[in-house]
């Protein structure tokens, strides 16, 4: 996980004034030794930051963007949506969004200038959330990706700037078309030749994450707030306290599952140095990772909404599977793996596996939906994008890219829309304008990116 070297925010000491009296600020740390968590949004908040003695203002809470990628195409036959909020009719593979069409946008027609006339699957990736023109043979050059200049922007409140995690292992090499397979392994660039070391093991991320280092292993984060988390209840009402309760519970869920899963990273890690041969170049479940693809998937969506729940981190990014991906899927009938069954993407095999995907990026708009935050949700005050780097994997399209938004970005995004760009001028249809009118919303003061110079019309 990306841990760049921003300086760590002056931790907030509680004013106990104002906790007798019932108003606690939303800054307030839940602290323990050697954690701090922040507090779930409560009734008892007046604000999200500092509030002077005796005001009231309104909530704020902060924007988010997070961004989930699957890589070789869709089924493009099911990959469809029409109408509009409650109306909106989804194509098969979109099913899963089923329950959310008023807080999601399907986008269309969206694509990536650089990433089309120069050959098949890296060069149709590297630069997926970046636009830049990427350079082939042994030296890398490509452009910082909109996360990044996110996390470098607005990152430096939280503790952890932006969370970069995969679900596969990244591969080297080169690719037949002379460019580095680093570009098929890495969606999250740090500046135009490294891209942000990306964390696939679930116990590290969450190591990191919480800061668990030593025999604070040893001891769960909730024991170590425990006693701090008992003051606030006190000071709180009935509902309040219930919601802290439900809050804390989550945490210490996700915590289990990640305890399960630590031996066996460190037994691969033992095995590894053992051997002398490469994590990266072992098999799952041998290399450590979780044997279930869908549990792995699961649990690194749970830690990005419990990071942004806890308001460890407000940018996120998680590449599902990286191009020309291995992955199998027994648990959907499919025999082939990812890349070489995307060569068949009219199959009933692949529409399956395009919605799989779908399911994924529902599953964390749905638990961030879950997630009260003042007026509405944390999710109504996120962006969560889904993206894929071509639209056809037989034939390596990448002229339009699957895209899904969710969320409203604290009312700067109207959602529940079908917003297709597919007959557009190809000036009107850059991926770019839509990361610079994104960027423009929170607040961020440029005037391109990549190779967008005016943001996405009918946003």
């Amino acid at each position: 996980m990306n841990l760049r070297n921003h300086p760590l925010p002056i931790a907030q000491r509680v004013d106990h004034r104002k906790q007798s009296r019932g108003l606690i600020n939303r800054r307030t740390l839940l602290r323990g030794t050697g954690t701090a968590i922040a507090l779930p949004w409560m009734e008892s908040t007046a604000v999200w930051g500092d509030q002077n003695e005796g005001q009231t203002q309104p909530s704020v809470c902060p924007q988010r963007f997070a961004v989930l990628f699957m890589a070789c195409g869709v089924h493009t036959d099911h990959w469809w949506a029409k109408g509009e909020g409650s109306e909106m009719e989804l194509g098969k593979s979109l099913t899963p969004l089923s329950n959310l069409t008023s807080k999601i946008n399907v986008v269309q027609g969206l694509f990536n200038q650089n990433a089309t006339g120069v050959g098949i699957h890296p060069g149709q990736t590297g630069n997926i959330l970046s636009g830049a023109s990427l350079q082939k043979g042994a030296e890398l050059k490509g452009g910082i990706s909109i996360d990044q200049l996110l996390a470098n922007e607005l990152g430096q409140t939280t503790s952890v700037p932006s969370m970069v995690l995969g679900c596969e292992q990244p591969t080297t090499g080169y690719h037949e078309t002379n460019f580095s397979m680093a570009y098929s392994s890495h969606i999250s660039w740090q500046n135009a030749t490294s891209p942000v070391p990306m964390e696939v093991y679930p116990s590290l991320a969450f190591d990191s994450l919480f800061d668990n280092k030593g025999n604070k292993r040893n001891k769960s984060i909730l024991d170590r707030v425990n006693e701090h988390a008992s003051d606030i209840r006190r000071s709180v009402g009935y509902a309040d306290r219930a919601k802290l309760d439900e809050y804390l519970s989550s945490v210490r869920e996700v915590e289990k599952r990640i305890e399960q899963m630590r031996g066996g990273q460190e037994t691969a890690a033992q095995k590894s140095q053992q051997s002398g041969k490469p994590l990266p170049t072992m098999d799952r479940p041998e290399n450590g990772l979780p044997e279930d693809i869908r549990e792995h998937m699961k649990l690194m969506c749970d830690l990005i909404a419990i990071a942004m729940q806890t308001d460890k981190t407000r940018f996120a990014s998680l590449l599902l599977c990286r191009d020309i991906s291995g992955l199998f899927y027994p648990f959907l009938g499919v025999r082939n793996a990812h890349h070489s069954a995307s060569h068949h993407d009219t199959s009933e095999e692949w529409e399956r596996i395009s919605r799989f995907y779908c399911e994924q990026f529902a599953y964390l708009a749905s638990k961030l939906d879950s997630m009260q935050e003042a007026d509405g949700t944390v999710l109504d005050h996120s962006c969560l994008m889904f993206v894929n780097n071509m639209w056809s994997g037989s034939r390596h399209d990448s002229s339009r890219v699957p895209l899904l938004l969710a969320g409203g970005l604290g009312g700067q995004l109207k959602t529940g829309r079908v917003l297709d760009y597919t007959a557009s001028p190809n000036g009107e249809r850059k991926l770019c304008s839509l990361y610079l009118s994104l960027a423009q919303r929170m607040g961020v003061s440029i005037d391109r990116f990549g190779d967008a110079e005016t943001p996405l019309a009918n946003l």
